[in-house]
């Protein structure tokens, strides 16, 4: 297998959810890690409770100066960039006729431009190494659709087209890419639905048949630990307990 211990991997919304949990369990296997998030006292109790070689930066995958900053900082401290998990989200899901502009944006902001801009900025030196891996949260709701999720699936499928876009555009220069795609989990994205009834049914749903977060960090780890020569495209999982989409 393709050994973890001293890659370097920059992650996305590492200070919650699926980022937290990806980040302690490759931290367990000696990866150097850079963590990046808006809220920064989250991320510095989290780097206090690893025994490796982690620094975190400040984020707003947004912005295209602070990805820029953050795989900057990354390269002037480890020197090169392993593994990129563009892992930061958003789900306010809500009815197309409630018109919720403000969180559609905020969706197609996060979702899609956050993990172009770090595509951008890693991808040429990536290019560079001759090898590197881009790793991008998804969801089953990426390849199903159903009431309220219309403008969050849009994101999701749009991450679908850009992921296998990047895999052709790569071939022969050494650079994975990997599309992680969850069913319900356990996670803090539900707790910022807006819509009441909304939120209760996703919540509820989460809890009585959601994956942990861990079971997802499980995914991307073991998409990470792979031979040089093997590319795990796409990860699909669920709780064997759901049902729906």
């Amino acid at each position: 297998m393709n050994d973890i211990q001293n890659k370097v991997v920059v992650i996305t919304g590492a200070s919650s959810g699926i980022g937290k949990e990806t980040a302690t369990l490759l931290a367990a296997k000696g990866a150097k890690l850079v963590l990046a998030a808006r809220r920064t006292s989250a991320l510095a109790a989290l780097t206090a409770q690893y025994d490796t070689e982690v620094i975190y930066q400040q984020t707003d995958v947004t912005q295209l100066a602070d990805m820029q900053a953050l795989i900057e900082l990354t390269i002037a401290k480890f020197g090169r960039i392993d593994v990129l998990f563009n892992n930061a989200g958003l789900m306010p899901v809500s009815m197309l006729r409630d018109g919720k502009v403000d969180e559609w944006e905020a969706m197609i902001d996060i979702n899609i431009k956050g993990a172009l801009y770090g595509i951008k900025y890693a991808l040429p030196l990536m290019e560079q190494q001759k090898s590197g891996h881009i790793i991008t949260t998804d969801s089953v709701a990426g390849h199903f659709t159903g009431e309220g999720l219309s403008v969050y699936s849009a994101t999701k499928y749009a991450m679908r087209a850009v992921m296998e876009g990047l895999r052709v555009e790569e071939v022969g220069m050494g650079i994975k890419s990997t599309l992680i795609s969850p069913g319900h989990a356990q996670t803090e994205l539900a707790s910022r639905i807006s819509d009441p009834q909304l939120r209760a049914a996703v919540l509820k749903s989460e809890t009585e048949t959601g994956l942990t977060a861990t079971d997802v960090a499980n995914a991307v780890m073991n998409a990470i630990d792979t031979p040089d020569n093997v590319g795990i495209n796409e990860v699909i999982l669920r709780s064997i307990d759901q049902r729906d989409y």
